[in-house]
C-alpha cells in the first residue's frame, strides 16, 4: 500500500507512566552502590542531537566502519533479507543507515522504526514517509528495552538493529533480548545486527573520549535532563565525563565524577557526592566473533552470513532462527 508525500505519520505512543518511570529509575540508580541511571535517558532531543554528532567524529570508528561494510555488502545483505518484507528497526535515530536499506526494498515493504525520543522519531518518521511513498511507514514510539506493542503488519519480519546497541546490554541480558527479538520475527524472519568487534584499548578508549568533548556533552546532558524534567538540581558543572576500557571483562564504561563534594535533591530525596564518586552511565561490550557468535545460539539463532571490515573492527551479522531436529 503506497501513501502520498504530504502523509504524516503518527507515532504510537509510550505508555503515559514513563514520566514516572523516569523518576523511579533514577531515584532507584542513585541509591544503588556505585550510582547509576540507565543508558536510554540519554535521548531526549538534545541527546540524540549530540549522538548523531558523535557518529561524526574522526574517532567514533564506529558509525563510519558499519557504513563502510554496508555499501560494499549491501546487494548481499539485500538478498539474504528480501525485497518485500517488514523493517523494524529497534532505536531508530535518524535512520540515516536505514536509508540504504529502504532504498532496496519494493512496493508493498513496510518500516516500523521504534525509539525513546519522540519528538527525534516523529521528525524522522514523516521525512522518510515523504521520500518513500511506496513504503508503509509506521514508527512507534517505546522504550525496547521491554517488549513493544508492533503494528499488526502482514509479512516477513526483519529486525535491523545497528550501531554496536547490543553491547549496551551485559551478555544476559543481551542473550534475553535475542530471545524475544526470536518471538517477533517468528520461524521465518531474520535480525540485521551490527557487533563492535574487540581491538586495541586506545582505539576504544579514544572513540568514548574525543578531543571536542562532544561525548561529554552527551553524557553531562543527562543531569540536565534530571534537573530539567525532575525538578533536581545537580551542579552539572560538578561533574566530569569519563570512559574507560575494563580489560578483564570486555567492556567500557561511562561515568560521571564528582568533582566537589556536593549534595543533590531529587523529588525531596537527598543524595550525597564525596569528590571521586562516580555516576555510572553506560556499558559498551566489545566481542569477539566466536563470542557473540555463541550469545546468538543460546538465544536461538544462528549466523546465517557476517561481514565486516578489513581490520575486523566491526561485524554485521545475520541471524536466523536456528534450525531444531535432525
Amino acid at each position: 500500500m503506497s501513501h502520498p508525500a504530504t502523509w504524516t505519520p503518527t507515532p504510537r505512543r509510550a505508555p503515559a507512566t514513563a514520566d514516572s518511570e523516569f523518576l523511579e529509575d533514577v531515584l532507584a540508580g542513585l541509591s544503588s552502590r556505585p550510582p547509576s541511571i540507565p543508558a536510554k535517558y540519554f535521548y531526549d532531543r538534545e541527546g540524540s542531537r549530540l549522538f548523531d554528532a558523535i557518529t561524526e567524529l574522526p574517532e567514533y570508528y564506529l558509525t563510519r566502519t558499519e557504513l563502510s561494510i554496508m555499501r560494499r555488502s549491501l546487494g548481499e545483505i539485500a538478498s539474504s533479507m528480501g525485497s518485500r518484507i517488514v523493517l523494524i528497526e529497534y532505536g531508530s535515530g535518524s535512520s540515516v543507515k536505514t536509508r540504504m536499506l529502504l532504498d532496496q526494498l519494493a512496493d508493498g515493504s513496510a518500516y516500523v522504526p521504534i525509539d525513546i525520543s519522540r519528538d527525534h522519531l516523529q521528525a524522522t518518521a514523516a521525512e522518510l514517509a515523504a521520500d518513500y511513498p511506496h513504503i508503509r511507514v509506521e514508527p512507534v514510539h517505546a522504550d525496547y528495552s521491554s517488549p513493544v506493542d508492533l503494528p499488526g503488519l502482514s509479512g516477513r519480519r526483519v529486525v535491523y538493529y545497528p550501531g554496536s546497541t547490543i553491547g549496551n546490554f551485559e551478555p544476559c541480558e543481551a542473550e534475553a533480548f535475542l530471545r524475544r527479538l526470536r518471538c517477533v520475527v517468528g520461524d521465518e524472519g531474520a535480525i540485521l545486527v551490527g557487533v563492535d568487534l574487540t581491538k586495541d584499548k586506545k582505539i576504544l578508549e579514544a572513540a568514548y573520549n574525543d578531543s571536542r568533548g562532544v561525548t561529554a556533552r552527551f553524557n553531562l546532558n543527562l543531569l540536565t535532563r534530571i534537573n530539567r524534567e525532575l525538578g533536581a538540581n545537580f551542579d552539572t558543572s560538578g561533574f566530569r565525563h569519563r570512559a574507560v576500557f575494563v580489560d578483564d571483562i570486555g567492556r567500557i564504561e561511562m561515568h560521571l565524577v564528582c568533582l566537589s563534594d556536593q549534595t543533590v535533591s531529587v523529588a525531596r530525596r537527598s543524595f550525597s557526592f564525596r569528590k571521586g564518586d562516580y555516576i555510572h552511565t553506560e556499558n559498551s561490550y566489545k566481542y569477539t566473533i566466536d563470542q557473540f557468535s555463541a550469545v546468538t545460539k543460546q538465544a536461538g539463532f544462528e549466523v546465517s552470513d557476517m561481514w565486516s571490515d578489513e581490520r575486523q573492527w566491526f561485524g554485521m551479522f545475520y541471524l536466523t532462527a536456528a534450525k531444531t531436529g535432525a
